[in-house]
């Protein structure tokens, strides 16, 4: 194996993006990037301090007059260019994204890169239909209308599981309402979204929109989410870490959108496509090696289905070739890091004395060893309140359950604290209907798992956070709404002042 994409030329000035340029952070604590394919050092590079979250704010504050006042085309404008820029670079950022996380170059070439150019292009489109409500005269004296506003400086924080994607996500709706932003994504993935502010600047948006600030959560991550010239945060993380963002948030009354964790279930009905279902399962569960929040991770299958759905999937995950990212047959890479990987060995490990591990359930051995890999594995037989089955694993593991009756299945499918995405499975349009009205989550798939849609909102009910990312429905949390009210009578003294002096004229 060996690096496909020259790091230390790209980031020799640094791993922070301020006002439109490449620096270096402040800190005094150095970070190292690691292939978690072969777990060597790929750039070494210093952590950001307060001193430049507090450069990276003030340059986005200075930024902010000029880039709100921009027209609703002139923004749009920009951002069609950005989306030109981005496909210019598409096998840049597809390799960076694949050496820093060790997905295989299929899934950022067809997936995170694409994904991450049409995300690009809607929200340059989105930005000329930034509308509040049409004029009217709802008191009868009074025309009334809405306008929506950005809300400033916005100080985002990004996960490690999709670095692009998600610095996109928090970016885009940011900006093409009007804000500018500082976006702190994870120390350990910063590549792709350092090449995504450089891109921006590359397509004339001005220096200081669009800010990367490069450090440690506790220090970097805290000062940003407190800063007092900060309007608004966006995160997406796990629940834990999202609940200490929501009390740094509310010291200063900050808007606030959290994207969490999530445990999705996979609900399939007797009725359904018994293949389909095995593929859609296998695909769910395995994405990014199972480092997304919306991965199928709780399958529950009625049981007349149950045995031969184990054993498809079993025989389906034995075919799932693990390897160098950068090999084009590559199905499945490393986890994100070693940390990670024993995280996840962990869980398994635990599951031993209570469940049965149907296949996978170890670390790869050979060519692999020194990677951060892990086999996918199936586990069967944990009982609904076991660790596997409510907590967040984050890892290529899938545990399977059977259910008897409709409601038994709806109502196991509800039973963790999170509600981000699920799927059921049914060629019944009706029973499939009450699936997705019953069940508690964000997004609700019918006979597939996984696909989104730039025209289309993500987030999450209950602890997987509130607020959505993508589609218009993400400038709800980006602007600020205001309503304006024009009196239409020139009469000097109207008649409601009665109800504060005098009597009815």
């Amino acid at each position: 194996m060996g690096n496909r994409f020259q790091v230390q030329d790209r980031f020799k000035e640094g791993a922070q993006y301020v006002g439109g340029r490449l620096r270096p952070g402040t800190s005094g604590r150095n970070h190292a990037i690691v292939d978690p394919a072969t777990g060597e050092q790929v750039l070494d590079y210093e952590l950001a301090g307060t001193a430049d979250v507090d450069a990276a704010v003030a340059a986005a504050r200075e930024a902010f007059p000029g880039w709100a006042g921009a027209t609703p085309g002139e923004r749009s404008d920009a951002l069609h260019r950005f989306a030109s820029v981005l496909a210019e670079q598409a096998e840049d950022f597809a390799q960076a994204e694949s050496l820093q996380c060790g997905k295989p170059i299929k899934l950022t070439r067809e997936f995170d890169v694409p994904g991450t150019v049409d995300n690009t292009a809607f929200f340059a489109g989105a930005a000329r239909h930034l509308q509040g409500q049409s004029a009217g005269e709802y008191s009868g004296d009074h025309t009334s209308y809405v306008r929506r506003e950005p809300i400033g400086v916005v100080g985002s924080i990004a996960p490690w599981n999709y670095p692009l994607q998600m610095a996109a996500w928090k970016v885009l709706p940011a900006v093409a309402a009007g804000n500018t932003i500082v976006l702190k994504p994870a120390e350990i993935t910063p590549l792709t979204s350092l090449m995504f502010a450089a891109a921006a600047t590359e397509a004339g948006l001005p220096d200081g929109v669009v800010n990367i600030v490069t450090g440690a959560g506790r220090e970097a991550g805290e000062h940003l989410v407190g800063h007092p010239d900060v309007a608004m945060t966006s995160f997406t993380g796990s629940t834990p870490v999202g609940k200490r963002v929501a009390e740094v948030a509310t010291a200063t009354v900050k808007r606030l959108h959290l994207e969490l964790g999530g445990k999705a279930p996979f609900l399939v009905f007797d009725d359904a496509d018994l293949e389909a279902a095995v593929h859609g399962a296998v695909a769910g569960a395995l994405i990014n090696s199972g480092q997304d929040c919306t991965a199928a991770t709780r399958a529950y299958v009625q049981r007349p289905l149950y045995d031969a759905f184990v054993a498809g999937v079993a025989d389906v995950m034995a075919t799932v070739r693990l390897g160098d990212p950068f090999d084009p047959s590559t199905d499945l890479g490393p986890l994100v890091s070693h940390t990670q990987r024993d995280r996840v060995a962990g869980f398994v490990d635990r599951a031993r004395s209570y469940a049965t591990v149907v296949t996978g359930g170890k670390a790869p051995g050979g060519d692999l060893e020194n990677g951060a890999y892990y086999l996918p594995t199936l586990i069967s037989g944990a009982a609904q309140d076991s660790e596997v089955v409510q907590s967040e694993i984050f890892g290529p593991v899938l545990v399977v359950l059977p259910f008897d009756s409709d409601d038994e299945g709806i109502a196991l499918a509800n039973d963790t604290p999170y509600g981000l995405a699920a799927s059921a499975w049914s060629r019944d349009v009706y029973r499939a209907g009450r699936a997705t009205r019953e069940i508690k989550a964000g997004c609700v798939w019918v006979n597939d798992h996984i696909p989104i849609i730039s025209e289309m909102p993500h987030g999450g009910y209950k602890a997987s956070g509130f607020g959505k990312d993508m589609s218009a429905y993400s400038f709800e949390e980006y602007t600020q709404v205001k309503h304006v009210m024009y009196d239409n009578t020139a009469v000097v003294r109207k008649d409601w002042h009665r109800t504060i002096f005098g009597d009815r004229p």
